[in-house]
């Protein structure tokens, strides 16, 4: 992987760039679709592509394991082409899934065993099994096995959970480098900050994880429930310790407005559930604020989705007519929310990307998150 940073803005500390991978270019700053099971949600791959401009998705590495298993994804020839999608694809190491799982596991120096979702089977993934399974899956970015902490969390506890994900990371690290890629292309390993909400294990965190050079590095912990300003307070300490001269991926974060403050603070790589997730229950997100289209009010409302006139799909669906077909029950309904709010995120990205090279970044920024959280 080659990562090349273009411009900086000179009031923010916002980054235009270029992640070089085995599959393809990645324009950053860049938002990633999450594909937890190898699809993201009623949605084609070739509609990715072609109507939300997705550069890269991502894979979750402890549902691919439960389901359709190793076995399937490596006799396909990895993930890629397991899902027909041949630009880059990043996968978690199933750390927050464990987290997710708080009262079906347990951890200990050696691992976390838990409990499957699916059938109740135990299974226990150790920081070496984290990355073999992440090699037979085959994404070009793959992360290190943490621990993710809950908010809130007592420092203490938050203390000794960030040395232990430290200790993982060196074990990820020597499995990494003593094993291959499976499929013919070389894969990438990001590390990941820990450290809660407290400065001084972030700031202790970040100086250790860029101490084992890797291609890239993720910032995690966050976006569990803290507040606002703690999620940016962490991300600004974080940003400003990680190299300048390699990608920072914020995980699991967040709103558009979470994107863009995270952008003015340095971060390149974002992913969240939330626009598929909730375009799933009527929720859009537009320039101008977010829709309830379930509304009674969009019943005769037959404008764009967004305000401004652009649609983020191809077709100029009304917002009467996707109000119909979520009053109807109607899949279409759900699958042209979530076209459009993955597309949303990814204009909002494109323009930020514009904003930085032109040198007006920071004006954009604050004028659009005045706009963004609005309920229309």
């Amino acid at each position: 992987m080659k990562f090349d940073l273009l411009k900086t803005d000179k009031a923010s500390n916002a980054r235009l760039g270029e992640i070089q991978t085995a599959h393809g270019k990645i324009q950053t700053p860049i938002f990633m679709p999450v594909g937890t099971a190898g699809t993201v949600k009623g949605v084609h791959q070739h509609e990715l592509v072609e109507d939300t401009k997705a550069q890269i998705i991502l894979g979750n590495t402890y549902h691919l394991y439960l389901r359709p298993k190793l076995d399937t994804i490596e006799k396909a020839g990895g993930l890629h082409k397991f899902i027909g999608w041949d630009k880059p694809l990043l996968t978690d190491s199933g750390g927050y899934q464990v987290y997710s799982l708080a009262e079906n596991r347990k951890i200990t120096e050696e691992g976390v065993k838990f409990q499957s979702h699916i059938d109740g089977s135990y299974q226990f993934f150790s920081p070496e099994y984290a990355i073999d399974i992440q090699r037979k899956i085959g994404a070009d970015i793959i992360m290190a096995f943490d621990e993710c902490t809950p908010y809130p969390c007592e420092y203490d506890y938050a203390k000794n959970s960030m040395h232990l994900t430290h200790r993982w990371l060196k074990r990820c690290c020597n499995r990494f480098d003593e094993t291959k890629g499976l499929y013919g292309f070389e894969q990438s390993f990001f590390p990941i900050v820990q450290g809660s909400v407290y400065k001084d294990l972030r700031e202790q965190s970040a100086e250790k994880i860029a101490s084992f050079e890797r291609e890239g590095n993720a910032i995690g912990g966050l976006s569990v429930g803290e507040p606002h300003d703690l999620l940016y307070e962490m991300t600004d300490v974080v940003c400003s310790i990680l190299p300048k001269d390699k990608p920072r991926y914020l995980m699991g974060v967040g709103t558009p407005t979470n994107l863009l403050e995270s952008i003015a603070l340095g971060v390149d790589m974002f992913d969240c559930v939330m626009p598929s997730r909730n375009a799933r229950n009527g929720m859009l997100f537009t320039s101008e604020g977010t829709i309830n289209i379930k509304n009674g009010k969009w019943k005769n409302d037959f404008s764009p989705i967004d305000e401004n006139g652009t649609s983020y799909v191809d077709k100029p669906y009304t917002k009467a007519y996707l109000r119909h077909l979520f009053a109807s029950g109607e899949l279409l309904g759900k699958q042209i929310a979530t076209l459009h709010n993955i597309r949303f995120y990814l204009w909002l990205m494109q323009k930020a990307r514009e904003e930085i090279k032109n040198g007006t970044f920071a004006p954009w920024k604050n004028k659009m998150v005045k706009k963004l959280d609005i309920r229309l």
